[in-house]
């Protein structure tokens, strides 16, 4: 788990330099002290996600109360202020010792400290106190450690109704399956290994806040899902609605090592649970209850990369990571897409052909009428509707298209006594295959789909 790549581990986030002599770094263009407080540069990302959906709610509801729950030196708290003119804010750190640095940080944005107010408690602590004096927040943001969920019923409690709850977890050693009971604590959910364990992270996480959610009444849409390999990070931006939800997204993922597949089982089919290729269940594992819907909410999305261009946050250079990211979650909105990625190298693996390249292949799915789409998860890892086996299949034809113009070399340079071999050798796998015009080398396109003898298609275009 811990090595998976980001779809992204290619591309540099706009992340803070330390200015020379001194504690002090900048991030998106805000400077800020972290002194001897824990500050990870690599989460900048998880900070530009939060400011544009608090922001995005600002415009909508014309106000804006945040409370930073573990905000160590106060950059989200400082960002929240500027970037998404946050009217009051709560910043809390358990520790006091922090409490100059958040305060130099702070007096940034608002110097005379009308608009925010930093607090030293246990989160659980403050969260129950904002419920109980009635103190609701329209954003809550809690950057937690490890698999650490018990502040998940007290911030339902504490949050608006609409309002938006930034949850995060960072065990992705529990997510892999490692510690399934573990996860059945703190989350309610059974985990189990799976080649996407990270996309299964995320849905852990949101499957605990919409068990919590229930018990007040709740139920919680997620507005977007961030998985980064650092630490790993699971982040999720969930917002609160009266009403409970039906079970509909509610419910167990299995997968089955044997042909690849993954299905989702709803409760009514506890007692079905298996796979069609074979009548044993032994290669089949199941992972559950979690969230089995959408991660992302695309009408969101769409607005948070429309005001991410509008603040410069995109383009060349340190934007690129920001926008690829936003239009990688916006391609993973499709509603046909099931849970879970496959990487390529399972494919490979069972196709026994090299990787083809992750373009080539979504743009061969999408003309076989297959939903897909690349994760922004893993970078060598694509979401689709089609099955293990289907897959295999295209990726075997695109390594045959790979290997025509070798063929056709040798096929101009031997006489035709000695073409009638490669010939019986390579036609049918090519025809059985199926292999779309568009797919062939141009010499032979035009009468690859010809009901004609292969004779006809020697003599027209291998002569």
């Amino acid at each position: 788990m811990l090595s998976a790549a980001s779809a992204l581990s290619g591309l540099k986030s706009p992340i803070s330099t330390r200015c020379c002599g001194s504690q002090l770094r900048t991030e998106r263009g805000k400077s800020f002290d972290v002194g001897n407080t824990f500050f990870r540069s690599e989460s900048s990302t998880g900070r530009d996600l939060g400011v544009l959906s608090a922001a995005i709610y600002k415009k909508s509801n014309d106000a804006l109360r945040v409370l930073d729950a573990m905000c160590g030196c106060g950059i989200r708290s400082l960002r929240y202020l500027e970037e998404a003119e946050a009217d009051f804010f709560v910043s809390n750190d358990a520790n006091r010792e922090y409490r100059a640095v958040i305060s130099s940080n702070l007096e940034r944005a608002d110097g005379d400290g009308r608009r925010w107010t930093i607090k030293h408690l246990d989160a659980n602590r403050l969260l129950m106190e904002c419920y109980l004096e009635r103190s609701y927040f329209d954003v809550i943001d809690v950057d937690s450690f490890g698999s650490e969920s018990s502040y998940l019923r007290l911030a339902m409690c504490a949050v608006k109704l609409n309002g938006q709850l930034y949850v995060t977890s960072t065990d992705g050693f529990s997510s892999a399956g490692h510690q399934p009971h573990h996860t059945l604590a703190a989350y309610g959910s059974y985990i189990q290994h799976m080649p996407y364990c990270n996309e299964v992270g995320l849905r852990m996480l949101i499957g605990g806040a919409v068990r919590e959610a229930s018990v007040f009444g709740y139920h919680v849409v997620p507005l977007f899902s961030y998985y980064s390999y650092h630490g790993p990070v699971f982040r999720v931006m969930l917002q609160v609605r009266r009403g409970k939800s039906s079970t509909s997204h509610y419910g167990f993922i299995s997968y089955c090592s044997r042909c690849g597949n993954s299905r989702n089982f709803s409760w009514d089919q506890l007692g079905q649970m298996g796979c069609s290729c074979n009548d044993g269940r032994h290669s089949v594992v199941v992972s559950g209850p979690l969230w089995t819907g959408p991660l992302h909410s695309e009408p969101h999305l769409t607005e948070m990369l429309a005001l991410s261009r509008d603040w410069g946050w995109t383009g060349n250079g340190s934007g690129r990571h920001l926008e690829t990211l936003l239009k990688l979650m916006i391609g993973e909105c499709n509603p046909l897409l099931p849970c879970g990625y496959i990487k390529l190298d399972e494919i490979s693996h069972r196709a026994k052909v090299n990787w083809p390249s992750i373009g080539s292949f979504l743009q061969a799915l999408h003309r076989e009428g297959y939903c897909a789409c690349r994760s922004h998860i893993a970078s060598n890892a694509i979401k689709t509707n089609s099955s293990m086996l289907s897959c295999v299949n295209l990726a075997k034809k695109l390594q045959l298209v790979r290997v025509l113009p070798s063929l056709v070399v040798t096929w101009k340079e031997r006489a035709w006594p000695s073409r009638k071999p490669l010939l019986c050798q390579f036609w049918p796998q090519f025809r059985d295959m199926g292999c779309h015009p568009d797919d062939l080398d141009p010499l032979i396109a035009t009468e690859w789909t010809s009901p004609a003898p292969p004779t006809l298609w020697t003599r027209t275009r291998l002569k």
